[in-house]
């Protein structure tokens, strides 16, 4: 690629100059100057990215170890670490050499909970990966067709800035319940409240809110590097703390301390380095049509692809407007090869028993850094590969510090909703819809889904039936069937 240079007019027996390529190889394939941005601001990019993703190291072990299934089994927590770190790091690399976009990739977290919690219930965990690996093999063929990038074009622009403004405020809303501010309340009415009983008074909550205004103080000063200081800032400060109060974690077996820390503790630890047990990659199995027949089992391969499908497509459209790398239509650089990576990194996770690893909406922290190539991602894949060897040192940043770059980075998502014409009240509700399903339903898809099916009856019954595209409409029926996929499945075992 090319950047312009200003120069003297040239005699006419001159030729003219041309335009002068950046000297440095890197620069040019991954188009960094052409993007605006620089090798040390896409190198800090990718480390606030791996900051923010590094508790997937943790968390997927944590839910994924917890299911039992049908045989009795459960998968070790220290095995599905090191895979996890192990996929999160290759597909993070593989993403940003052919697509070359700063979205970071890990174990997606509403597919693990699915299979810890409905799948290996009925079948094997190999069983359980098995599935994983077909969903993602339908992606990629999708992808390769082109019918995944058709769809993503038959959705119109207002949706697409809808679903950006929705993950703003899902990894918003993420970001305030891992940090302790926003908790369950038990009840019925109000479901969630603010800390405990309605105050916050936990020392890992009072870090979270000095995190989160000191990096709001950094971003608005537009101190460069700003996410990546108050990290580290609240960082030091949580390890000081507990060093001094020694206040322990939220839980430890059986006993609930409610002022602990959430999934990790931030101190240092005995043992900086363990070798990574990669024992789990290769262990699939095919049997679940057997062993729970043909339509039980494409059930819930159909629920694995549309979360799958549908929460990368938004995570990517929310990304890509936020990195200013969408055009009008909400369309990205690469756009086909970005969908069929994604759909590989279903099939990797699966065959490592990571589970299906997708677009990370916690790549959003780096972007706001000011990454914007797919530089970033290498650095952020290296990093999760080197984690393997380091999960003692990657648990010392709390959630609770990693929270507050949530939450900042869902303020810049959600400034993209003024770029919405709301004078049309056919417009209004379905993004509307869009919007708040996501965080209130803690699931991308079904913020989606809501969405695409409030457009499609709304606006066809406002006289705009000839302003949908076809497609939008199977996929609106898609979503139906998605949302009754429940008595479905009753009527099908019936």
């Amino acid at each position: 690629m090319t950047t312009e240079t200003t120069h003297q007019t040239a005699p006419q027996s001159e030729q003219p100059a041309e335009p002068v390529k950046p000297a440095n190889p890197v620069d040019r394939f991954f188009e960094i100057t052409k993007r605006g941005s620089s090798v040390a601001t896409e190198v800090r990019g990718g480390i606030v990215t791996f900051v923010t993703m590094a508790y997937i190291v943790i968390l997927n072990p944590i839910i994924l170890s917890a299911g039992v299934d049908i045989d009795g089994d459960q998968l070790g927590f220290a095995q599905v670490s090191a895979v996890t770190g192990l996929t999160a790091g290759v597909m993070t690399i593989l993403f940003g050499l052919v697509a070359r976009l700063p979205f970071g990739f890990a174990a997606g977290l509403g597919i693990n909970s699915f299979l810890a919690v409905s799948v290996v219930g009925q079948v094997t965990w190999p069983e359980a990966m098995g599935l994983v690996v077909i969903n993602g093999l339908i992606i990629v063929l999708l992808a390769a067709t082109g019918l995944r990038r058709l769809i993503f074009d038959a959705v119109p622009i207002q949706l697409k800035i809808a679903i950006t403004v929705g993950i703003g405020l899902f990894i918003a809303f993420i970001g305030f319940v891992d940090a302790g501010f926003v908790t369950a309340t038990g009840a019925s009415s109000p479901p969630v409240g603010l800390g405990i009983d309605g105050s916050v008074s936990t020392v890992p909550t009072l870090i979270f809110v000095f995190t989160l205004l000191l990096t709001a103080i950094l971003v608005a000063r537009k101190v460069k590097g700003g996410i990546l200081i108050g990290l580290v800032s609240g960082t030091v400060v949580a390890v000081v703390v507990e060093a001094i109060w020694n206040i322990g974690p939220k839980f430890a077996g059986d006993e609930v301390n409610p002022g602990g820390w959430g999934l990790s503790v931030p101190e240092l630890p005995a043992q900086w380095v363990s070798l990574p047990d990669l024992s789990l990659v290769g262990q699939v199995s095919f049997g679940s049509f057997e062993r729970i027949g043909a339509l039980a089992a494409l059930m819930l391969v159909f629920t694995l692809v549309f979360t799958n499908f549908f929460d990368a497509m938004g995570t990517m459209t929310g990304l890509s407007k936020e990195a200013a790398l969408a055009d009008e239509r909400g369309d990205f650089p690469r756009l086909k090869s970005a969908l069929v990576v994604e759909g590989v990194g279903a099939v990797a996770g699966g065959f490592a028993s990571s589970s299906s690893n997708t677009v990370f909406i916690e790549s959003g922290a780096g972007i706001g850094e000011g990454a914007r190539t797919g530089l970033a991602n290498v650095v952020t894949g290296v990093l999760f590969l080197v984690a393997m060897f380091f999960t003692p040192l990657v648990s010392i940043v709390p959630t609770e510090v990693a929270a507050a770059a949530l939450v900042i980075v869902g303020a810049l998502m959600m400034a993209q909703i003024r770029s919405i014409d709301f004078s049309e009240f056919s417009v209004l509700v379905p993004v509307f819809l869009t919007v708040t399903v996501m965080p209130l339903t803690y699931s991308i898809a079904n913020g989606i889904g809501a969405g695409f099916i409030a457009w499609v009856v709304i606006r066809s019954l406002s006289g705009k039936a000839r302003q949908i595209s076809p497609l939008l409409w199977v996929v609106a029926a898609g979503f139906l069937v998605y949302f009754a996929r429940g008595p479905v499945e009753a009527l099908l075992g019936g």
